[in-house]
């Protein structure tokens, strides 16, 4: 007997089970995946194994929910069982008042023990998620972000402040930490926080939360905003080095920096450097670009001006 003749006897074989089952099982069957295995519900009939074949893949968020077997993960923070809502048991029956009392009593029990700083962090986290998203943050700066919040919460920080200047402000530090290329203004627009109560925050986790975690505040510079900005107005890489050396030129001719705000000299700079250019751009357009008003672009553009042509 060959290789295919013993195949097709064991096909056979297994057609043979399968039909013995079929007759075997009820007159009305259920079937169901349960542990694994196929199984009819009625009268108990394991059918068959329900073996888990390749993933799956999927694209969209619905094809995501129907097709995933995982289950959800489990938090970082809190109790990781919640009690549900739900007044019925596992079966779909409605509990007995006393298994309702039983249930509303354990309930208020869990909420009983957890802590205030895990109730401010279950606010916290999808605030931030929610903001880093809007801002397209990097997974790294969202870690750094999130863990000097940690250290706020813990530190007791935020008690009668708000948690919404602390997060924004907790992020904007992050982003200096890494040098990432955002302005406070864009961060407090998308938190929809005023700017003194992240400018508040901001000083308290500067000076209270980086030194403890090691961690060095550098503020941002004019030569990084001159890319920034040279971007968002599409101009090309000549007039945004051309910008760079203006720049450095006009501060070893004595220019200080000390109290001017980086985004109107890097405007300036990138405004002067595209004027003589085929890519020239108003006023206006740099100044809304650079979150500036055009009194401060021509005031900074006319202290450049007198430093690059000094005698």
């Amino acid at each position: 007997m060959n290789k295919n003749d013993k195949r097709r006897l064991r096909m056979d074989k297994d057609d043979l089970d399968i039909k013995d089952q079929i007759d075997y099982c009820c007159d009305n069957p259920r079937i169901t995946s349960s542990d694994g295995e196929i199984v009819c519900t009625n009268c108990g009939l394991v059918r068959g194994k329900d073996l888990i074949e390749k993933e799956v893949r999927a694209f969209t968020k619905e094809e995501i929910d129907q097709r995933k077997r995982t289950e959800v993960r489990w938090r970082e923070f809190g109790p990781r069982t919640v009690l549900p809502t739900t007044r019925k048991d596992s079966m779909g029956h409605n509990l007995m008042p006393k298994g309702k009392a039983l249930f509303s009593r354990l309930s208020k029990i869990q909420k009983s023990l957890v802590s205030s700083i895990e109730r401010n962090f279950w606010e916290a986290k999808p605030k931030l998620n929610l903001l880093t998203s809007k801002l397209n943050i990097p997974d790294h700066i969202k870690e750094s972000a999130w863990k000097i919040y940690t250290v706020v919460a813990k530190k007791k920080l935020t008690m009668g402040r708000s948690i919404d200047g602390f997060i924004a402000a907790s992020l904007y530090a992050a982003i200096r930490i890494h040098e990432f290329p955002r302005l406070l203004e864009e961060v407090c627009d998308a938190s929809m926080t005023p700017r003194h109560t992240v400018h508040r925050s901001l000083g308290i986790v500067v000076k209270e939360v980086l030194p403890e975690l090691g961690l060095k505040y550098k503020p941002i510079t004019a030569e990084q905003l001159v890319f920034r900005f040279g971007n968002d107005l599409e101009l090309p890489m000549e007039i945004q080095k051309k910008a760079i050396n203006m720049l450095i030129q006009a501060s070893k001719n004595g220019l200080s920096r000390t109290g001017k705000d980086p985004k109107g000299l890097a405007a300036s700079v990138i405004y002067m450097a595209a004027r003589p250019s085929v890519y020239r751009k108003t006023q206006a357009e740099v100044s809304e670009i650079a979150k500036i008003t055009e009194v401060t672009l021509r005031s900074r553009a006319k202290q450049i001006k007198s430093k690059l042509f000094k005698k």
